[in-house]
């Protein structure tokens, strides 16, 4: 397992938050003021300074539950708020998108490319937020500094790492299967055609040399599929052409979004359950996310009507629906993150959150005090 690997899937995937949840407040026309405080305020919290500091430490992956609980608290740490049923189907196409992405890229060193697209809608959606925009340019240096110098066989271990990590996730997407890019049983089919990764020919020759190194004999061969050739790099750059559209927001055109057990994970429940099984490592994980982020509590609202719910899905009887059909395995247990009662670590914990709370009140979309980023942890 790589220890790079932490950072890229945290800025995947909430990039692919971001996208899921900007389709959803258009799609129920929620304010436009509204829509972009939920926006800035889980930007800002994904990019926080001192949390990313820690984040791109060489360390081990948390675990699937641990992680969970982060996007949890990121979804909530603004005016809108999630039903079990939807953050399950919100956490599924986060994971499902990232694993194609994952899959799909030509090469391992292509996953950046990948995080920079992601990087770059982030980048759009704050575009007009001074503020948050020098965040989101700090961590592009921090990505550039970090992941360029890497081998091919270092990225290549990030690679593995991340499919090892997805290794039994199999939810059916409704977009992938009407592409046809996902079977039935949750599995995605790898294309044999288009372009072949950069540096690399279309397969098909083989070429035979003496010991001189002249070449001696060409043997041509099916290679079952219908390549071309490679195309240009994408640019690695905090600006350029990243060639690949992997990364980029699929929901920008505007389609019904499904997801659906797959048989196979029904089945697999033994593995699973290993998997969603308690892991002391992960409560070590998330206190030190609680001590990075000031706890990551969900933001409590100043009053009744300044908060709004998101539906994932089409009606209020499907959510509830799919919240009773989910199996027991696939369901994430929320871990609570307990604030010590060190003082040392309530003294920083109350320093961090007063940078948060600086940060916020210098920013355009500061408002009353219900509608800080992040609350204080009760009982310090």
């Amino acid at each position: 397992m790589s220890s790079r690997t932490l950072p890229l899937l945290f800025i995947n995937l909430g990039g692919e938050m971001l996208y899921i949840l900007d389709q959803r407040l258009r799609a129920q026309n929620i304010p436009a003021d509204k829509a972009k405080k939920v926006m800035n305020d889980i930007i800002t919290t994904m990019f926080n300074k001192k949390f990313l500091e820690e984040l791109f430490k060489p360390q081990e992956l948390y675990s699937k539950k641990a992680l969970r609980t982060v996007f949890d608290r990121l979804a909530h740490a603004s005016i809108m708020r999630l039903n079990q049923a939807s953050m399950d189907k919100l956490y599924d196409l986060m994971t499902m998108a990232f694993k194609y992405q994952v899959l799909l890229c030509p090469r391992p060193k292509d996953i950046l490319l990948v995080s920079f697209n992601h990087m770059d809608s982030i980048k759009d959606f704050v575009k007009d937020t001074s503020s948050i925009l020098s965040q989101v340019d700090e961590t592009y240096r921090q990505l550039i500094e970090m992941y360029t110098p890497l081998s091919g066989g270092e990225f290549q271990l990030i690679r593995q790492s991340l499919l090892i990590f997805f290794q039994d996730m199999h939810i059916r997407v409704s977009i992938f299967l009407k592409d046809k890019v996902q079977n039935s049983n949750g599995r995605f089919v790898l294309p044999t055609n288009g372009p072949v990764p950069h540096g690399t020919q279309v397969p098909g020759l083989i070429r035979m040399f003496s010991c001189t190194g002249e070449e001696v004999k060409r043997l041509q061969f099916n290679n079952g599929g219908n390549y071309t050739a490679a195309i240009r790099e994408g640019s690695f750059e905090i600006f350029g052409d990243r060639v690949t559209k992997l990364g980029t927001n699929m929901y920008s055109v505007s389609r019904p979004v499904e997801t659906h057990m797959s048989g196979t994970s029904k089945n697999s429940a033994q593995h699973t359950k290993v998997n969603a099984a308690p892991n002391p490592l992960a409560k070590e994980e998330l206190n030190l996310l609680a001590k990075l982020m000031g706890g990551l509590e969900v933001q409590k609202l100043g009053n009744a009507d300044s908060g709004f719910r998101v539906n994932l899905f089409a009606t209020d009887e499907e959510e509830e629906e799919a919240l009773i059909s989910r199996p027991d395995e696939l369901s994430y247990g929320v871990i609570n993150i307990q604030a010590t009662k060190d003082q040392q670590a309530s003294a920083e914990l109350a320093k961090i959150m007063g940078e948060f709370t600086e940060s916020r009140d210098q920013s355009p979309s500061a408002s009353s005090k219900g509608d800080d980023l992040l609350a204080m942890m009760d009982g310090l």
